[in-house]
């Protein structure tokens, strides 16, 4: 199983190696020394997120590159002088003609890391991309059946600590929809995912925290890499509960944003991911993403609040009150 983690770690793997993988994990016996084995694979490529996005080769630089072996090549021919005596000069080649092969290695390894790192580069973001969709998915998958049973999606308290858009997490995994340690509101790669302890604490034990030093950082992790829908509110100002109408235009899922509310730091490249109410999601790039100025952090008052109407969507990150 050890010589699966790799393609586990960057998610490379079918779905049935994956199941594997995780039961190997998961195992009394042996899934100590696995996740000890995964956990050293995790930092050794940690070093690759500084590295996250692949960059282009200058222009011309392989014709350079092919003139500069070709040019060293010539001079290491012609390694006498102009005048040549009449007798013979032994030529030194044979002791410069190490130099001449480092630099034919360096020139090969040189034009190897341009065509291949561009495509370890891509199926990182590739594998990336498919953990991210995979999640949504799994979460959509259980804020439709938390609404089937209870006629709403996850909403949070109208006031007091527990009005906090991230609610919704804790809710799933009280009502056995959401595995508290699944990784399913993560991105890879992320802060959180990278600390390795993150754990969605249940609704009771988030009403348990109240009041305590540890509330705060319960609420402001719970929600994990996702920002949810804030509702809306009514003319007299009273939160709506979350209905699940299956809009197809009508985000309740999407990634949290950044302290600005004006977009998400979640991905390289400026993209953004949203899970609409018909469960399906969209990739977006920051530049489309407040599209038909209906902006996605901030209701139609340019406030980060819950809606003024039932058609004004906000997505609030875990910690944001309605």
């Amino acid at each position: 199983m050890r010589e699966q983690l790799v393609g586990y770690l960057f998610d490379a793997l079918d779905d049935a190696e994956r199941r594997d993988v995780e039961a190997a994990l998961a195992d009394p016996r042996e899934g100590e020394g696995l996740r000890r084995d995964l956990d050293t694979l995790r930092r050794a490529a940690d070093p690759l997120r500084h590295d996250r996005e692949p960059l282009a080769a200058p222009v011309g630089l392989a014709a350079r590159t092919v003139a500069f072996v070709h040019a060293h090549s010539a001079s290491e021919v012609e390694t006498v002088p102009f005048r040549r005596p009449m007798t013979p000069v032994r030529d030194a080649s044979p002791s410069r003609r190490p130099r001449l092969d480092q630099i034919l290695l360096a020139a090969s390894a040189l034009a190897a890391s341009i065509l291949v790192l561009p495509l370890v580069y891509d199926a990182i973001s590739d594998s990336r991309a498919r953990r991210v969709e995979r999640n949504l998915q799994s979460v959509a998958s259980a804020l439709h059946g938390y609404g089937d049973n209870h006629r709403m999606l996850p909403t949070p308290p109208d006031g007091g600590p527990l009005s906090r858009a991230g609610l919704y997490a804790p809710t799933l995994v009280s009502a056995h929809r959401l595995l508290a340690d699944g990784g399913a509101i993560l991105v890879p790669d992320s802060r959180l995912a990278r600390d390795g302890r993150f754990r969605v604490p249940s609704r009771e034990e988030l009403e348990a925290a109240v009041g305590t030093p540890q509330f705060d950082e319960l609420v402001r992790r719970m929600g994990g890499d996702f920002g949810y829908t804030l509702g809306h509110r009514c003319s007299e100002g009273r939160l709506q509960p979350n209905r699940d109408l299956r809009r197809a235009t009508h985000p309740m899922l999407a990634d949290a944003p950044a302290p600005c509310c004006e977009q998400s730091n979640n991905h390289p490249g400026g993209y953004h991911y949203i899970l609409f109410e018909d469960g399906h999601f969209e990739r977006r790039h920051r530049d489309a993403l407040h599209e038909d100025g209906d902006h996605l952090y901030r209701n139609h008052h340019g406030a980060v609040a819950a809606g003024v109407d039932c058609d004004d969507a906000v997505i609030g990150g875990s910690h944001y009150q309605p």
